[in-house]
């Protein structure tokens, strides 16, 4: 009688790769960020009058936080710490942005006077200012659409602080122009990555950097 030999199977299967089983979460964030962005320095910027600013919050709440914070949390999926820290913290960024002006806001200006409320706000973009100058650093490592994304908002915050902190009215304006160059830096840098997704194909260049 013949005896069958049973070969065992030595193939090796591949790891699953992290978070290959969701969409790219970076058009949102991105394109969160951007929204939220314009808006804001639409007033920053001097072209539109303060007592208008106030239909940036829900935008702040919803689609700048909220919905950034989500794309945060699909980039820790996708195993991408630089995209995870970015639009979680800048989703918070958002967030915060709404709740000190509907609630902390009110309470320092009714405590130490109108005139004294720019110092609070200069604290809170100085600690900002600080942590975008890290990622700056940190998104020489992604690509060249990335980094000036970030350089404009380096300085974009440098001026805001500068202006808001010191009461120069000029200056938080000039913040204002370099946010709404910020914004549409970050909207081409959207456009690019959903370009990619639905055409299969690089479109925008986005400069990938060689290391």
């Amino acid at each position: 009688m013949a005896t069958t030999v049973q070969i065992p199977d030595t193939r090796v299967t591949p790891a699953p790769v992290a978070g290959a089983d969701i969409a790219d979460p970076g058009p949102l964030g991105l394109a969160a960020f951007a929204a939220t962005t314009f808006m804001l320095c639409i007033f920053n910027a001097g072209l539109m009058e303060a007592p208008y600013k106030r239909v940036v919050l829900p935008m702040a709440l919803a689609y700048g936080g909220i919905a950034q914070i989500l794309a945060g949390m699909w980039e820790f999926k996708k195993n991408n710490t630089f995209g995870a820290t970015a639009f979680t913290s800048y989703g918070a960024f958002w967030v915060t942005y709404a709740a000190y002006v509907w609630l902390a806001q009110p309470a320092i200006i009714a405590a130490a006077g109108k005139a004294e409320e720019h110092k609070a706000r200069g604290v809170w973009l100085a600690a900002w200012t600080i942590f975008t100058v890290l990622m700056l650093l940190a998104s020489f490592g992604t690509n060249k659409a990335l980094v000036v994304v970030f350089s404009l908002l380096t300085v974009t915050f440098i001026l805001l602080t500068w202006g808001v902190w010191g009461a120069k009215e000029s200056i938080e304006h000039l913040g204002g122009w370099f946010g709404l160059l910020t914004a549409g830096a970050a909207w081409y840098t959207m456009t690019a990555g959903l370009l990619k997704s639905t055409m299969g194909r690089q479109i925008l260049p986005v400069g990938p950097i060689s290391h």
